[in-house]
């Protein structure tokens, strides 16, 4: 491996956690709790009134039927900034997840394989690039460390500027590789999280990071090779340290896997929304796993995806994982470390998913704050 800080997936309690998302009716009186609360400067700006909020939203939206509604591919648009990105509709399905104990280059994390049943969900079609990312990360308000905004007032502002959103980087986040067009880097889990729920505040849509399942679902695209082309050249449809030119790639310069998605091998590693540990959870005998997602018990580590241009070949396999590391932010100069930055990671950024089914309130927070207070 050719970077620092790369570390095998640590042994955790696994959660074979269903993400149905599903608005329930029995969710009715949780919802009208939720509302209620009152967001002063002695709340949390991220709390549930907020997330009602930005629910409610949601809702308005597919009322009104200003929605994609079917599932299709389409183009959104970012209100704050004008930047349009696009999505993939990715069909729901059966899969074997893991890698077979005969790949070539294979880890013992990847496996044992096991059959995992996933929903149809929306996945945007490139890396979450500078041009998307850095309207959030860069703000003329005033933010505390945490990346609240202290003067937010829930009666003149939009739910957008409640959302929790970085303090300024003590440096130029890119180093120097690229910007327009390229993919956005260095970013905490927490804060691809953040960029997931100000998104949604702003679009009416749901994002959030797709789980471990659903990246290597969409991956793999149908296939059961260790890579999305099978027998292909990689070259022509991934970034990695033989040629990459010791840096990212502007985004969806190689071929796209046979879903439509771009740089699926390559490029950057992307987050996913689980931890990580030795091995994935499994299904009873003969079962299949629903919708799994192992929800995050502590900061570290957690799994990202695809592998980058800083890594050889065999890490950027349909099936290949990594752990995240506290090692990711040596050079973070804020004291505590920064909960927005990984410095040292200038090759992991992220793509979003969008599921079909709006979520509740709970599930939202699940999602967005998974990695606040977390140690």
């Amino acid at each position: 491996m050719r970077f620092g800080g790369w570390v095998r997936c640590g042994l955790l309690g696994w959660m074979g956690v269903g993400m149905g998302g599903v608005a329930r009716a029995q969710d009715a009186g949780a919802q009208e709790a939720a509302s209620a609360v009152k967001v002063g400067p002695e709340v949390s700006l991220d709390d549930a009134s907020l997330l009602t909020r930005i629910r409610e939203g949601i809702v308005v939206r597919a009322e009104l039927g200003n929605d994609a509604g079917e599932m299709q591919d389409y183009r959104e648009t970012i209100p704050k900034s004008g930047v349009e990105f696009d999505l993939v509709a990715i069909p729901g399905g059966e899969f074997l997840m893991g890698s077979p104990e005969e790949e070539a280059d294979r880890l013992e994390d990847e496996g044992p394989q096991r059959r995992v049943k996933v929903s149809p969900f929306w996945m945007g079609k490139h890396e979450v690039t500078w041009d998307e990312y850095e309207p959030f990360m860069m703000t003329e308000v005033r933010r505390e460390k945490h990346g609240g905004w202290t003067d937010f007032d829930p009666a003149t502002h939009d739910a957008v500027d409640g959302v929790s959103q970085p303090t300024p980087p003590y440096t130029e986040m890119s180093f120097g590789m690229g910007q327009a067009g390229y993919p956005a880097v260095c970013m905490t889990q927490h804060a691809a999280n953040k960029y997931c729920q100000w998104l949604s505040a702003q679009t009416g849509h749901f994002y959030r990071l797709p789980t471990e399942a659903e990246w290597e679902y969409a991956c793999r695209a149908g296939t059961t090779s260790a890579y999305s082309f099978g027998e292909g050249d990689l070259d022509e449809y991934g970034w990695y340290y033989d040629n990459s030119n010791d840096k990212y790639q502007k985004v969806g310069t190689k071929k796209p896997n046979p879903w439509g998605l771009h740089d699926m091998h390559g490029n950057v590693s992307e987050w996913t929304a689980d931890a990580c540990g030795e091995s994935y959870p499994m299904p009873e005998e003969g079962g299949v796993l629903i919708n799994p997602w192992t929800v995050p018990e502590r900061l570290y580590p957690r799994v990202v995806r695809g592998g980058s241009w800083f890594d050889d070949p065999d890490r950027l396999r349909s099936a290949a994982r990594l752990g995240s590391s506290e090692d990711w932010k040596q050079q973070d100069p804020q004291l505590p470390k920064s909960l927005w930055y990984h410095t040292d990671a200038s090759w992991v950024g992220f793509r979003v998913v969008r599921q079909l089914e709006i979520p509740t309130v709970q599930e939202m927070d699940a999602h967005w704050n998974s990695a606040r207070g977390k140690r």
